[in-house]
């Protein structure tokens, strides 16, 4: 399962009033995992920074002048969105304005439901706790993640955000990895569930089953597989990490 945690920064808030992508984050998942891979890019939008959009995420026209525009690297970017399955807070707004920045290229005739699905993690958080906050920096608080190092809205860093946010909200533990090899992983596991343990704590000691706590495991995978009638979900994991 392959899931691109994405985010946007733009010129204002309507494409209507020809408002523009300045910033793309995006963060590949593969089986709730982070690999490694991220997508980051600045555009230059052909048109002035709206002055309150700024003071959100201190972008400047200047900054932004010898950047490229959308044309010049929607190909890479439509070849780490394809079959994927997007994961966006308030996923209209970035959806929307990727659609409207696909549709100003002539020769570009898809959209990003086309090319992906589309999860939005703030329809999944208003449905996991009605009557409260929802926004990134309440889930944050209330998933006990560190959002400290975000003084201004940054779209990779906000992907990033995301990322252990919605790792927290469908079970965060499963962002974890015991391969202490794969430095992405584990550096995954540390934000998404750990991130004030130091990073010099010596390893964890792994204690092995001894043959008898090997049987009564196989025995209740039995009994698992049974009451599913096939093989249960801890064989399908068994089986993905081989």
């Amino acid at each position: 399962m392959r899931q691109i945690v994405l985010d946007t920064e733009t010129t204002g808030l309507e494409t209507s009033q020809g408002h523009r992508i300045i910033e793309i984050g995006a963060v590949e998942l593969v089986h709730r995992r982070r690999t490694g891979r991220t997508f980051h890019q600045y555009i230059q939008p052909d048109r002035a920074v709206d002055p309150g959009a700024v003071e959100v995420h201190g972008i400047t026209d200047e900054f932004l002048r010898d950047k490229p525009r959308f044309t010049d690297i929607v190909e890479d970017f439509v070849a780490f969105l394809r079959d994927g399955e997007l994961v966006i807070h308030n996923a209209p707004f970035d959806v929307g304005f990727i659609d409207h920045e696909f549709g100003l290229l002539e020769t570009f005739d898809q959209r990003t439901t086309d090319l992906c699905r589309v999860i939005d993690t703030l329809v999944m958080a208003r449905s996991m706790h009605p009557g409260q906050r929802n926004s990134l920096d309440a889930l944050c608080r209330r998933y006990e993640i560190d959002n400290s190092s975000r003084e201004y809205h940054g779209a990779l860093l906000d992907a990033e955000i995301l990322c252990d946010v919605y790792l927290a909200m469908t079970g965060g533990q499963a962002a974890l990895s015991l391969d202490h090899n794969d430095p992405a992983a584990a550096g995954a596991g540390r934000r998404a569930a750990a991130r004030r343990i130091p990073d010099d704590r010596p390893p964890l000691r792994v204690i092995q089953p001894n043959t008898a706590e090997q049987e009564a495991h196989a025995a209740w995978l039995q009994r698992l597989d049974k009451a599913a009638k096939g093989p249960c979900l801890w064989r399908q994991l068994e089986r993905d990490s081989q």
